[in-house]
Protein backbone atom coordinates (compact mmCIF):
# COMPACT_ATOMS: atom_id res chain seq x y z
CA UNK A 1 0.00 0.00 0.00
CA UNK A 2 3.23 2.26 0.60
CA UNK A 3 4.62 1.48 -2.13
CA UNK A 4 1.45 2.39 -4.31
CA UNK A 5 0.84 5.40 -2.68
CA UNK A 6 4.66 6.71 -3.53
CA UNK A 7 3.42 5.56 -7.41
CA UNK A 8 0.24 7.71 -6.91
CA UNK A 9 2.06 10.71 -5.59
CA UNK A 10 4.64 10.95 -7.89
CA UNK A 11 2.64 10.36 -11.13
CA UNK A 12 0.48 13.37 -9.57
CA UNK A 13 3.26 15.49 -9.41
CA UNK A 14 4.65 14.91 -12.83
CA UNK A 15 1.39 15.94 -14.31
CA UNK A 16 1.10 19.06 -12.60
CA UNK A 17 4.31 19.87 -13.39
CA UNK A 18 3.31 19.21 -17.04
CA UNK A 19 0.44 21.28 -16.20
CA UNK A 20 1.97 24.01 -14.84
CA UNK A 21 4.76 23.98 -17.96
CA UNK A 22 2.10 24.12 -21.00
CA UNK A 23 -0.61 26.03 -18.89
CA UNK A 24 0.80 28.50 -16.77
CA UNK A 25 4.60 29.23 -17.58
CA UNK A 26 4.32 28.45 -21.67
CA UNK A 27 0.77 29.22 -22.58
CA UNK A 28 1.31 31.80 -24.87
CA UNK A 29 4.12 30.06 -27.37
CA UNK A 30 7.42 32.07 -27.57
CA UNK A 31 11.19 31.12 -28.45
CA UNK A 32 12.72 30.04 -25.37
CA UNK A 33 15.66 32.21 -24.73
CA UNK A 34 19.35 30.72 -22.82
CA UNK A 35 18.41 32.47 -19.07
CA UNK A 36 14.48 30.62 -19.10
CA UNK A 37 16.36 27.61 -20.36
CA UNK A 38 19.13 27.09 -17.63
CA UNK A 39 16.60 28.04 -14.97
CA UNK A 40 14.30 25.22 -15.90
CA UNK A 41 17.30 23.12 -16.51
CA UNK A 42 18.85 24.14 -12.68
CA UNK A 43 14.94 23.24 -11.40
CA UNK A 44 15.27 19.85 -12.99
CA UNK A 45 17.88 19.01 -11.76
CA UNK A 46 17.77 20.03 -8.23
CA UNK A 47 14.22 18.30 -8.20
CA UNK A 48 16.08 15.27 -9.03
CA UNK A 49 18.68 15.84 -6.53
CA UNK A 50 15.77 16.29 -3.78
CA UNK A 51 14.10 13.22 -5.14
CA UNK A 52 17.35 11.14 -4.55
CA UNK A 53 17.59 12.24 -0.72
CA UNK A 54 13.89 11.30 -0.29
CA UNK A 55 14.88 8.30 -2.14
CA UNK A 56 17.89 7.64 0.64
CA UNK A 57 15.66 8.12 3.51
CA UNK A 58 13.10 6.05 2.22
CA UNK A 59 14.93 3.39 0.56
CA UNK A 60 18.05 3.11 1.80
CA UNK A 61 21.63 4.31 0.22
CA UNK A 62 21.67 1.57 -2.11
CA UNK A 63 18.66 2.69 -3.95
CA UNK A 64 19.91 6.05 -3.35
CA UNK A 65 22.48 5.18 -5.76
CA UNK A 66 21.01 3.18 -8.11
CA UNK A 67 18.57 6.45 -8.77
CA UNK A 68 21.65 8.71 -9.15
CA UNK A 69 23.13 6.39 -11.50
CA UNK A 70 20.75 5.47 -13.60
CA UNK A 71 19.01 9.14 -13.68
CA UNK A 72 22.79 10.29 -14.69
CA UNK A 73 22.86 7.47 -17.45
CA UNK A 74 19.80 8.57 -18.68
CA UNK A 75 20.22 11.91 -18.95
CA UNK A 76 24.37 11.73 -20.39
CA UNK A 77 22.42 9.54 -23.46
CA UNK A 78 19.80 12.58 -23.85
CA UNK A 79 22.40 15.02 -24.43
CA UNK A 80 23.28 13.22 -27.44
CA UNK A 81 19.51 12.96 -28.34
CA UNK A 82 19.09 16.08 -28.49
CA UNK A 83 21.47 16.78 -31.40
CA UNK A 84 19.44 14.51 -33.09
CA UNK A 85 16.33 17.05 -32.44
CA UNK A 86 18.34 19.91 -33.61
CA UNK A 87 18.48 18.20 -36.91
CA UNK A 88 15.53 17.17 -36.76
CA UNK A 89 14.10 20.75 -36.41
CA UNK A 90 16.81 21.78 -38.85
CA UNK A 91 15.71 19.83 -41.62
CA UNK A 92 11.37 20.71 -41.13
CA UNK A 93 12.62 24.58 -40.19
CA UNK A 94 10.82 24.55 -37.36
CA UNK A 95 10.61 28.19 -35.82
CA UNK A 96 11.83 28.52 -32.69
CA UNK A 97 8.48 29.47 -30.93
CA UNK A 98 7.15 26.07 -32.30
CA UNK A 99 10.23 23.50 -31.07
CA UNK A 100 8.81 24.02 -27.64
CA UNK A 101 5.11 22.76 -27.92
CA UNK A 102 7.02 19.83 -30.27
CA UNK A 103 9.23 18.53 -27.75
CA UNK A 104 6.46 19.27 -24.66
CA UNK A 105 4.06 17.07 -26.60
CA UNK A 106 7.10 14.71 -27.59
CA UNK A 107 8.56 14.20 -24.17
CA UNK A 108 4.77 13.04 -23.05
CA UNK A 109 4.50 10.15 -25.46
CA UNK A 110 7.77 9.58 -24.42
CA UNK A 111 7.24 9.12 -20.61
CA UNK A 112 4.31 6.60 -21.77
CA UNK A 113 6.61 4.45 -24.67
CA UNK A 114 9.51 4.49 -21.56
CA UNK A 115 7.04 3.15 -19.17
CA UNK A 116 5.70 0.52 -21.18
CA UNK A 117 9.20 -0.36 -21.76
CA UNK A 118 10.81 -0.56 -18.41
CA UNK A 119 7.45 -2.67 -17.43
CA UNK A 120 8.05 -4.98 -20.15
CA UNK A 121 11.60 -4.76 -19.62
CA UNK A 122 11.93 -5.47 -15.47
CA UNK A 123 9.01 -8.49 -16.24
CA UNK A 124 11.54 -10.07 -19.36
CA UNK A 125 14.56 -10.12 -16.41
CA UNK A 126 12.75 -11.16 -13.45
CA UNK A 127 11.56 -14.41 -15.37
CA UNK A 128 14.51 -14.87 -17.84
CA UNK A 129 17.89 -14.83 -16.04
CA UNK A 130 19.16 -15.37 -19.79
CA UNK A 131 18.02 -12.00 -20.96
CA UNK A 132 20.28 -9.97 -19.29
CA UNK A 133 23.38 -11.61 -21.79
CA UNK A 134 21.19 -10.43 -24.83
CA UNK A 135 20.72 -6.87 -23.12
CA UNK A 136 24.15 -6.66 -22.68
CA UNK A 137 25.72 -7.59 -26.19
CA UNK A 138 23.16 -5.37 -27.21
CA UNK A 139 24.45 -2.39 -25.68
CA UNK A 140 27.84 -3.54 -26.39
CA UNK A 141 26.75 -3.57 -29.92
CA UNK A 142 25.15 -0.19 -30.01
CA UNK A 143 27.99 1.76 -28.43
CA UNK A 144 30.82 0.01 -30.44
CA UNK A 145 28.29 1.37 -33.28
CA UNK A 146 28.45 4.56 -31.95
CA UNK A 147 32.10 4.31 -31.59
CA UNK A 148 32.98 4.14 -35.22
CA UNK A 149 30.42 6.74 -36.64
CA UNK A 150 32.38 9.90 -36.46
CA UNK A 151 28.93 11.98 -37.79
CA UNK A 152 25.02 11.73 -36.16
CA UNK A 153 22.78 11.83 -39.51
CA UNK A 154 18.86 11.86 -39.86
CA UNK A 155 16.69 11.19 -42.37
CA UNK A 156 13.01 11.71 -41.63
CA UNK A 157 11.86 11.11 -45.18
CA UNK A 158 12.90 7.60 -45.02
CA UNK A 159 11.15 6.98 -41.50
CA UNK A 160 8.37 4.10 -41.88
CA UNK A 161 5.91 5.79 -39.76
CA UNK A 162 6.40 9.12 -41.48
CA UNK A 163 5.69 7.20 -45.04
CA UNK A 164 3.00 4.99 -44.48
CA UNK A 165 1.29 8.44 -41.93
CA UNK A 166 1.39 10.44 -45.62
CA UNK A 167 -0.20 7.44 -47.77
CA UNK A 168 -2.99 7.75 -45.20
CA UNK A 169 -3.33 11.66 -44.13
CA UNK A 170 -2.92 14.83 -46.08
CA UNK A 171 -0.48 16.98 -45.39
CA UNK A 172 -0.74 20.37 -45.90
CA UNK A 173 2.38 22.15 -47.98
CA UNK A 174 3.31 24.81 -44.69
CA UNK A 175 2.81 25.49 -40.87
CA UNK A 176 -0.38 26.78 -39.85
CA UNK A 177 0.70 28.51 -36.69
CA UNK A 178 1.56 25.97 -33.91
CA UNK A 179 -1.50 23.15 -35.24
CA UNK A 180 -0.83 19.79 -35.72
CA UNK A 181 -4.39 19.43 -37.54
CA UNK A 182 -6.66 21.87 -39.55
CA UNK A 183 -9.78 21.74 -41.29
CA UNK A 184 -9.53 22.87 -45.24
CA UNK A 185 -12.03 20.73 -47.22
CA UNK A 186 -11.11 17.61 -44.98
CA UNK A 187 -8.60 16.83 -42.11
CA UNK A 188 -5.26 17.31 -42.97
CA UNK A 189 -2.11 17.04 -40.87
CA UNK A 190 0.03 19.66 -40.85
CA UNK A 191 4.44 19.39 -41.37
CA UNK A 192 4.50 20.00 -37.17
CA UNK A 193 2.74 16.86 -36.44
CA UNK A 194 5.10 15.24 -39.17
CA UNK A 195 7.85 16.92 -36.49
CA UNK A 196 6.08 15.16 -33.87
CA UNK A 197 6.14 11.72 -35.54
CA UNK A 198 9.62 12.13 -36.17
CA UNK A 199 10.64 12.38 -32.53
CA UNK A 200 8.33 10.01 -31.24
CA UNK A 201 9.62 7.54 -33.11
CA UNK A 202 13.60 8.73 -33.08
CA UNK A 203 12.94 8.64 -29.22
CA UNK A 204 11.72 4.96 -29.51
CA UNK A 205 15.04 4.16 -31.16
CA UNK A 206 16.33 5.68 -28.15
CA UNK A 207 14.70 3.98 -25.58
CA UNK A 208 16.33 0.60 -26.99
CA UNK A 209 19.80 1.90 -25.78
CA UNK A 210 18.69 3.72 -22.57
CA UNK A 211 16.62 1.77 -20.78
CA UNK A 212 18.37 -1.80 -20.72
CA UNK A 213 21.26 0.74 -19.81
CA UNK A 214 19.20 2.03 -16.77
CA UNK A 215 18.32 -1.95 -16.59
CA UNK A 216 21.95 -3.18 -15.69
CA UNK A 217 22.45 -0.87 -12.71
CA UNK A 218 18.62 -1.78 -11.16
CA UNK A 219 15.62 -3.91 -11.78
CA UNK A 220 13.49 -1.99 -9.55
CA UNK A 221 10.69 -0.59 -11.58
CA UNK A 222 10.28 2.41 -9.41
CA UNK A 223 13.89 3.41 -9.45
CA UNK A 224 14.27 2.82 -13.45
CA UNK A 225 11.19 4.57 -14.05
CA UNK A 226 11.45 7.58 -11.65
CA UNK A 227 15.03 8.02 -12.54
CA UNK A 228 13.88 8.05 -16.68
CA UNK A 229 11.20 10.49 -15.97
CA UNK A 230 13.24 12.71 -14.17
CA UNK A 231 16.20 12.96 -16.99
CA UNK A 232 13.40 13.23 -19.71
CA UNK A 233 11.36 15.91 -18.14
CA UNK A 234 14.49 18.17 -17.61
CA UNK A 235 15.12 17.19 -21.34
CA UNK A 236 13.39 19.84 -23.24
CA UNK A 237 14.44 22.72 -21.44
CA UNK A 238 18.54 21.31 -21.63
CA UNK A 239 17.71 21.03 -25.38
CA UNK A 240 17.19 25.21 -25.87
CA UNK A 241 20.15 25.88 -22.96
CA UNK A 242 22.43 23.80 -25.04
CA UNK A 243 21.08 24.26 -28.61
CA UNK A 244 23.55 26.87 -29.73
CA UNK A 245 26.77 24.76 -27.87
CA UNK A 246 25.85 21.06 -28.94
CA UNK A 247 28.03 20.89 -32.00
CA UNK A 248 30.98 22.01 -29.44
CA UNK A 249 30.14 18.35 -27.80
CA UNK A 250 31.94 16.60 -30.72
CA UNK A 251 33.89 14.20 -28.37
CA UNK A 252 30.55 13.51 -26.26
CA UNK A 253 29.10 10.59 -28.63
CA UNK A 254 32.60 8.70 -27.93
CA UNK A 255 32.37 8.83 -24.35
CA UNK A 256 28.46 7.84 -24.50
CA UNK A 257 30.04 4.81 -26.58
CA UNK A 258 32.23 3.70 -23.88
CA UNK A 259 29.62 3.84 -20.96
CA UNK A 260 27.25 1.99 -23.32
CA UNK A 261 30.06 -0.54 -23.81
CA UNK A 262 30.51 -0.73 -20.19
CA UNK A 263 27.37 -0.95 -18.98
CA UNK A 264 27.03 -4.00 -21.63
CA UNK A 265 29.82 -5.49 -20.09
CA UNK A 266 28.76 -5.00 -16.76
CA UNK A 267 25.44 -6.95 -17.63
CA UNK A 268 27.25 -9.81 -19.34
CA UNK A 269 29.61 -10.37 -16.11
CA UNK A 270 26.59 -9.74 -13.76
CA UNK A 271 26.52 -13.54 -12.75
CA UNK A 272 30.08 -14.00 -12.36
CA UNK A 273 31.37 -10.73 -10.85
CA UNK A 274 28.96 -8.11 -9.54
CA UNK A 275 30.24 -4.72 -10.57
CA UNK A 276 29.16 -2.17 -7.61
CA UNK A 277 26.91 0.87 -8.06
CA UNK A 278 29.34 2.73 -7.07
CA UNK A 279 31.99 1.88 -9.55
CA UNK A 280 29.67 2.27 -12.13
CA UNK A 281 28.45 5.68 -11.22
CA UNK A 282 32.18 6.62 -11.15
CA UNK A 283 32.96 4.87 -14.27
CA UNK A 284 29.87 7.41 -16.03
CA UNK A 285 30.82 10.48 -14.33
CA UNK A 286 34.51 9.99 -15.16
CA UNK A 287 34.25 9.56 -18.90
CA UNK A 288 31.66 12.01 -19.20
CA UNK A 289 33.73 14.57 -17.57
CA UNK A 290 37.01 13.46 -19.82
CA UNK A 291 34.61 13.39 -23.19
CA UNK A 292 33.53 17.22 -22.34
CA UNK A 293 36.28 18.34 -21.29
CA UNK A 294 38.87 16.92 -24.32
CA UNK A 295 35.97 18.85 -26.12
CA UNK A 296 36.45 22.07 -24.74
CA UNK A 297 40.57 21.81 -24.86
CA UNK A 298 40.44 20.44 -28.73
CA UNK A 299 37.39 22.04 -30.29
CA UNK A 300 36.64 20.96 -33.32
CA UNK A 301 37.99 22.77 -36.53
CA UNK A 302 35.12 24.43 -38.86
CA UNK A 303 35.28 23.35 -42.48
CA UNK A 304 36.30 26.25 -44.82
Amino acid sequence: MHQLLFWIVFNVFVLVMLALDLGVFHRRAHAVKFREAMAWSIMWICLAAAFAVLVYFWHGRTAALEFTTGYLIELSLSVDNLFVFLLIFRYFRVPGWQQHKVLFWGILGALIMRGIFIVVGVGLMRRFEWIIYLFGAFLVYTGAKLFRSKEMEVHPSENPVVRLFRRWMPVTPDFVGSKFLVRENGLYATPLLIVLLVVETTDILFAADSIPAVLAITIDTFIVYTSNVFAILGLRSMYFALAGMMEAFHYLHYGLAIILMFIGVKMLVSHYYRIPTEAALAVVGVVLAISVLASVLHPQKKQT
